[in-house]
């Protein structure tokens, strides 16, 4: 079993690439850190307030995946100066 969420957020504190880029880096170090997953930033590259991550994990069992990326969304969800737009999770055989 594969687990995809989608997650978009909006950077409100932003004000150049740099600040963006050190804010989704610390983020995705964290994720990858704290849950063993895979994560990419995958849209709105060049905006400076705007992002979407994308995490991917797999697993024998789909309840561990359900776990596991509702985690992690919690965790990015937490991150002080970030707000989360939307997210979406899909599973995949």
């Amino acid at each position: 079993m594969v687990g995809v969420a989608r997650v978009e957020l909006h950077l409100p504190a932003c004000q150049s690439l740099k600040e963006k880029r050190s804010i989704v880096k610390s983020i995705i170090a964290r994720l990858r850190n704290k849950f063993n997953v895979s994560v990419a930033e995958t849209a709105y590259l060049e905006q400076w307030q705007r992002t979407e991550l994308v995490i991917a994990a797999v697993a024998n069992e789909i309840s561990f995946l359900e776990r596991e990326l509702a985690q992690a969304v919690r965790l990015v969800e937490m991150v002080p100066n970030v707000e989360l737009i939307g997210h979406i999770t899909e599973y995949y055989e």
